[in-house]
């Protein structure tokens, strides 16, 4: 994949933009501490590994669920076409 103006509009745009400076000095600082952040990680890391325990505990109980239903099945067949 090339990088760079391809037809001639993109062309004008590099030309124009080229020469532009950004000037953010007053964003030198963060505006949220570094504790706020390590907070909001801990939750979504928090958040991710409840999901996990939960899921792995809903696909115990629905293989538990699946395999009774079959046990049920293999008792008392299903009759097709008996009204």
């Amino acid at each position: 994949m090339a990088v760079g103006a391809r037809d001639f509009i993109d062309k004008l745009l590099v030309e124009k933009y080229a020469k532009e400076q950004v000037d953010n000095h007053d964003n030198a600082e963060s505006r949220i501490s570094p504790d706020e952040v390590f907070e909001v990680m801990s939750c979504a890391s928090n958040n991710a590994i409840n999901y996990f325990k939960l899921s792995q505990r809903l696909a115990i109980a629905c293989y538990a669920v699946n395999a009774k239903a079959a046990k049920y099945r293999k008792i008392q067949p299903i009759r097709q076409g008996v009204k």
